[in-house]
């Protein structure tokens, strides 16, 4: 039974436009049509500052400390995003339930998208499925999408990088003598 149309993409967006933020309202409806998120109004400036806000927000919830503190902020987006779910239909998706208000601006529709959307996945996935790639000069944030929960880096680029540092320390360590 699939339930979550919001989760894994609405998070994953969060994450893109987190790790490189729109300078633009413009740049900002761009990224979000090329991720299938098409505005229903027009973007104006103050949409941009409202998304940076979002994304401010979500940034708390990736790096919180510990699983409640997660919640804690999570759920403080959730109430301020608050609205009733709808039933609504676009001509190329049918009918589904949209977890906002109608003709939202878009920075307020990324609020709520970013907020449902990361507590559908953390709630469906696991807790700790949110967080940054553990490369040291790395601060990119993920959403952990992976079968088996584990993800530890952002991309196999990172996951090779360390892979190799860590090859190179033991072999250091292994050839120094003592």
């Amino acid at each position: 039974m699939q339930l979550n149309p919001y989760g894994e993409d609405a998070v994953n967006l969060a994450a893109d436009l987190a790790n490189r933020r729109p300078g633009s309202a413009d740049e900002l409806a761009d990224r979000c049509r090329a991720a299938g998120l098409a505005p229903e109004r027009p973007v104006a400036p103050d949409d941009l500052g409202r998304a940076l806000a979002a994304l401010d927000a979500w940034e708390k919830v990736v790096d919180a400390g510990g699983e409640q503190e997660r919640a804690d902020l999570l759920n403080r987006m959730l109430a301020e995003a608050a609205a009733y779910p709808r039933l609504t239909s676009h001509a190329d998706t049918g009918w589904h339930l949209h977890y906002r208000d109608a003709e939202q601006p878009l920075g307020a529709l990324l609020f709520t998208l970013f907020a449902v959307g990361t507590a559908l996945h953390l709630a469906g996935r696991g807790m700790h499925r949110l967080r940054r790639c553990e490369v040291p000069e790395c601060a990119t944030a993920f959403a952990d999408t992976s079968r088996t929960g584990r993800q530890r880096y952002c991309s196999p680029r990172c996951a090779n990088r360390d892979a190799v540092r860590r090859h190179r320390a033991r072999t250091a360590t292994a050839s120094t003598p003592s």
